[in-house]
Parts: structure tokens; sequence; C-alpha cells
């Protein structure tokens, strides 16, 4: 529902300007700026996440967020949302991804280490959620949302898993791991305990060294028999 109207809000006319070369720029200046397509304002794109973030903070129901009423609390036109998201499951994407923290960079010199650190990486995020109102809301309402939720995990949780597999991989390759472990199944081995602790059972603590004593005793069951 893309629309070709200037919306006329003081947001849109900056955006306009931004993507607008200058007239005294000459015919060189202006090829080398105008790209295919709009031109990215990222200061627009988190403005109007924000306001999403901040609809759902004051309990406004998934439900209840039409594009219209997001582009109204963001301060924009409605056809400016649209240019950038195609739909309210594409914007709530990126909702969801603005509180996600990137995967943590892995060495690669270590598959314990490796482990580690994205089990650890699986604790700080259930610490935050814990920690986070905003946090809880959000993942609760878009639960209730099953073609959001399984377009979440199929991009957001399902690059964490694909990491965790390749670090198990690696860990077979290398004899630290027995080739005749099922990798799902070990995956689910390395992530349940923590996962279990900070979504199932939330009056768990989650220490630190949690993920250290995780992953050295799924290592120790799962190294090759000698």
């Amino acid at each position: 529902m893309t629309s070709a109207k200037r919306d006329g809000t003081p947001a849109d006319e900056a955006e306009r300007t931004a993507a607008e070369p200058s007239a005294a720029a000459g015919p060189s200046c202006a090829a080398a700026v105008r790209r295919p397509g709009r031109p990215r304002n990222e200061a627009l794109e988190s403005t109007i996440i924000e306001s999403v973030l901040d609809l759902l903070e004051r309990d406004v129901p998934l439900a209840d967020l039409s594009m219209e009423r997001i582009a109204r609390e963001a301060g924009v036109g409605k056809a400016t949302v649209y240019r950038r998201w195609s739909g309210k499951t594409d914007l709530m994407l990126d909702v969801m991804r603005s509180l996600e923290e990137e995967n943590p960079e892995l060495p690669g010199e270590s598959v314990r280490d490796d482990l580690v650190s994205l089990l650890e990486f699986l604790r700080r995020r259930g610490l935050a959620k814990r920690n986070s109102a905003l946090m809880r809301t959000v993942i609760t309402q878009v639960k209730a949302q099953p073609e959001l939720w399984r377009e979440y995990h199929d991009t957001v949780v399902q690059a964490r898993r694909d990491a965790l597999l390749a670090v198990l991989r690696r860990g077979i390759a290398g004899g630290e791991i027995r080739g005749d472990c099922d990798i799902d199944v070990l995956a689910d081995l390395f992530v349940a305990p923590m996962l279990s602790r900070a979504l199932l059972h939330e009056w768990k603590e989650l220490p630190e060294g949690l993920a250290e004593q995780i992953v050295d005793t799924v290592l120790d069951g799962v190294r090759p028999r000698t």
C-alpha cells in the first residue's frame, strides 16, 4: 500500500530534504547521490520503532496498533511508514529486533569457549527480560500472534541456533564431540537448561558461571569414548 502522496509532516519534509541532492551540486554530483529506491533515514526509522514501543509500554494491545495509529504517534504520514514496512508484521519484527543484542562474536579457537559465549548471551538475555517490563510486554503480546511469532523465530531465533550448530559441527569435526551424537538433540541439551530457567522457571536464579557449568557438564558426557 505504497503512496506517492507527500504527507506534509515535519519529519517527512526533513526526510525529503535529506534525500534530495542540492541543485548547486551539478549533474555529476546528483548522479552520484541518486540510488535506486529511497535512501534510508535511520533516525526516522528509530523514531517510528520507539513510538511502537511507547504504545506497547502504555499497554495498548498489539491488535489495536494500526499503521495509521503508529504514524500519528511518530508524527509522520502513513505513507512514510509504508515506504519502510509493507505491513504491521514487518514493522513488529524490526521492533522486536530493536530489543535484541547482536549475536556474540565467536573467536573460533575453542569449541568450549564458543559454546560458553553463546550460552552466556542467553543468560544475559534472560536477565534482561526479567528486568525489563517493556521486553516482557512485547514478547507476551507477540506470542499471542502466531504468524508474527513464527516469523520472529524463523529469522532471529533460527540465526542463533545456526551459530550453535556451526560450533557443534566444528567440535565433531575436530574430535572434541562424538560423531554419533544427533546434532539437533545435542543443541537442545546445551540451550534447554538455560531457557528453562529464563523462561519457564523465572523464580530460579541465573547466576554468573551458569553457562560454564552447563557447557562443561554436557561436554563431559559427549566427549569421544576412549
